[in-house]
């Protein structure tokens, strides 16, 4: 397993806006007092979405304190998961899948324009400090491939211009629209139904 890399500077204080304290507390209802550690990925991945993607030590005692779980308890979830960042990854977080699927459909291309556009290497966020990308193992989208995912969305049936596109509108600090480049539904097939033609609303 890769070592996490945590960031040297770090802010001194996290909290909650008001509408996410709200949506924190009721997660935490969720379980008896004896069980709220079950509630630690939730409240991590609330801080990650609060916090440009990110999270820093103050927020990992601050969940502690909130779910009355130990420290070590919440920094061992967020240093375990993969989906967690303990160091700034800029507002939008690109994760290029270059498993096999991917790769055979052009996901090399894609990290290329990574490379070009964003920064030479992966976990360097851009000059503008808006992005940064890594690469990834399956995000689960392989009839779609190439994919890609910016923070929580999915970005499907790509190549290298589509892909550059994106990412010139990311640096632009302007969030495109996710889902299928070829406006595929779901996982259809690229060329239409070949089978159950013959079955009415299939």
């Amino acid at each position: 397993m890769t070592v996490k890399k945590i960031s040297k500077i770090q802010p001194e204080t996290f909290k909650f806006t008001e509408d996410n304290l709200i949506h924190a507390e009721n997660e935490i209802k969720k379980y008896p007092k004896n069980k709220r550690a079950s509630s630690i990925l939730a409240m991590l991945y609330l801080v990650q979405k609060q916090n440009e993607n990110w999270i820093p030590l103050a927020a990992i005692k601050y969940v502690a304190e909130l779910t009355g779980v130990s420290y070590i308890q919440v920094y061992e979830v967020a240093t375990f998961y993969s989906m967690f960042n303990l160091s700034p990854v800029g507002k939008y977080f690109i994760q290029v899948c270059t498993t096999t699927p991917c790769m055979i459909r052009g996901a090399g291309k894609i990290v290329k324009t990574c490379k070009d556009h964003i920064s030479k290497n992966q976990n360097e966020i851009s000059e503008n400090k808006l992005c940064s990308w890594t690469e990834v193992e399956c995000l689960g989208a392989c009839v779609n491939a190439p994919m890609i995912q910016i923070n929580q969305d999915y970005f499907e049936d790509l190549d290298g211009d589509k892909a550059k596109e994106i990412i010139l509108e990311l640096l632009q600090d302007k969030f495109p629209s996710p889902g299928s480049a070829k406006n595929r539904k779901n996982t259809s097939p690229e060329n239409g139904k070949t089978t159950l033609l013959e079955v009415k609303n299939a």
